[in-house]
């Protein structure tokens, strides 16, 4: 017999851990599946087993999310599935059914609501060399930090853009990590033209708040022992011998420079991961002011009326407390669907949350400005590797297109770019705005893969049990 309960929510990061509180204390029966071993997300990943060191690395805004996951664990307990992976979610009478693996078996259950909230993952950076031994995504540095307290013993380069940017580097100079520079690919003219958002965005004092929190970090950072360059353009990064990193290169106002290194984290921001919303079959635009795939939802998060919401930073990328109160509105939404209240109390209680919430992104178009990725880090040359899975580059992609290739599934076709263990989770938005630069046309009217079960890997043993 299949397991059926009134929500299924996915994730276990600020989103799901609001959902799931909201509709466990409404009386509704839940399962929170989620694939790490305790609940917080990558946002506040481990963060129930934070000790005082941790705090003093991780910073007071990480140690926020320990009481929302306290409560999480209380209020849920065993609802709460850890190292369960969603590999497909089928739409099935009265509900879906919901294909997750746990252990070495697939199982199912059976939910008349879903709340997607797998959050978001990082834009790729596909410059010279970004495939190399002994190169890293700063997210993948930071996960290592939250998880293990594992930190470089070497000296380290972070190049890109981005708040995440400097929180890492902020997180090792406390952890004691040896920085020998932060590459900013921002220049003068993106903070001038984020200047009217950043005035608009005063107005609100969440924002302001936000503000002084970043503008100390900053400040932190500039008066650490290393070097802070910004406007970098044209990064490459080298092999020596041995075929691992060994330099990174790039140019400041015209002029090239060079440093040794043997550790080079990139960042260039962050985008929804839409992967899950794809295979539900909803529609998606391109925003381009955050040069993403946003999934078209209404306001409450539903895709279309399928009974599927997502919350969170998978719906654009809005941030920890941003997210947790997208999860309640879905979670709100739910229960009046359920019938458990009216179209009036529901309405009633998310006022102060629609407030909330708007407070909470008054700050995003101005962040999104200035931190908006650079052209030729997003569309790369042609011996520049795209699809890291199958070792795709660029060149291979536009000669596809001379070909007769029209789009990212027809150069999926011819290539294979896309069709690795990732199905095109690293390379899709590379893909997609390579084809539009290549075709002098929009993203918009190129598309993106499409996406089909399973959306993560599963043996055939799994399915077979």
């Amino acid at each position: 017999m299949i397991e059926t309960v009134d929500i299924v929510i996915i994730g276990a990061g600020p989103a799901g851990m609001s959902a799931a509180l909201h509709a466990v204390s409404s009386g509704m029966s839940v399962r929170v599946l989620d694939e790490q071993a305790s609940p917080g997300g990558q946002i506040f990943r481990n963060v129930t087993l934070t000790d005082a060191q941790r705090v003093h690395v991780l910073g007071e805004d990480y140690l926020a999310g320990r009481r929302l996951a306290q409560d999480f664990v209380a209020g849920v307990g065993r609802a709460h599935l850890s190292g369960a992976s969603v590999w497909h979610v089928e739409p099935v009478e009265g509900g879906h059914d919901v294909h997750y693996l746990l252990g070495s078996r697939s199982r199912t259950l059976r939910a008349r609501f879903v709340i997607h909230c797998g959050g978001a993952q990082e834009r790729p950076f596909p410059v010279p060399g970004w495939t190399l031994p002994g190169v890293m995504t700063a997210g993948a540095a930071q996960v290592l930090l939250k998880q293990d307290s594992c930190v470089p013993s070497q000296p380290v380069v972070l190049a890109g853009c981005g708040p995440l940017l400097y929180l890492v580097a902020d997180q090792y100079v406390r952890a004691g990590v040896t920085i020998r520079a932060v590459l900013d690919t921002t220049s003068t003219k993106d903070y001038w033209a984020s200047f009217p958002l950043l005035l608009r965005a005063l107005m609100t004092p969440v924002a302001r708040q936000a503000l002084v929190k970043g503008g100390g970090m900053l400040r932190r950072v500039k008066h650490a022992e290393f070097e802070r360059v910004t406007g970098v353009t044209q990064i490459a990064i080298r092999p020596g011998e041995q075929g691992c990193v060994e330099s990174i290169e790039y140019v400041v106002n015209g002029r090239p420079h060079r440093i040794d290194t043997t550790l080079v984290l990139l960042h260039q921001g962050v985008v929804p991961n839409t992967q899950f919303s794809r295979s539900m079959g909803a529609a998606h635009r391109w925003d381009s002011g955050a040069d993403c795939w946003i999934p078209e939802t209404d306001a409450w998060g539903e895709i279309g009326k399928t009974g599927v919401f997502i919350a969170g930073d998978g719906r654009g990328i809005v941030g920890a407390k941003a997210a947790a109160i997208q999860g309640r509105l879905a979670a709100l939404a739910v229960v009046e669907r359920i019938g458990l209240m009216s179209t009036e109390q529901r309405d009633c209680e998310a006022r102060c949350e629609w407030r909330a919430l708007n407070a909470e992104t008054a700050l995003r178009p101005m962040l999104n400005r200035l931190y908006r990725a650079k052209y030729e880090n997003r569309v790369p040359g042609d011996d520049v590797v795209v699809c890291r899975c199958e070792e795709v580059d660029a060149g291979e992609i536009r000669r596809a297109l001379t070909l007769g290739c029209h789009g990212p599934n027809h150069v999926k076709a011819f290539t294979r770019c896309g069709m690795g263990p990732c199905q095109g989770v690293s390379c899709a938005l590379t893909v997609t705005e390579l084809i539009a630069d290549a075709l002098s046309t929009s993203p918009d009217a190129v598309g993106a893969f499409k996406v089909r079960p399973p959306i993560k890997p599963v043996r055939l043993t799994q399915l077979v049990d």
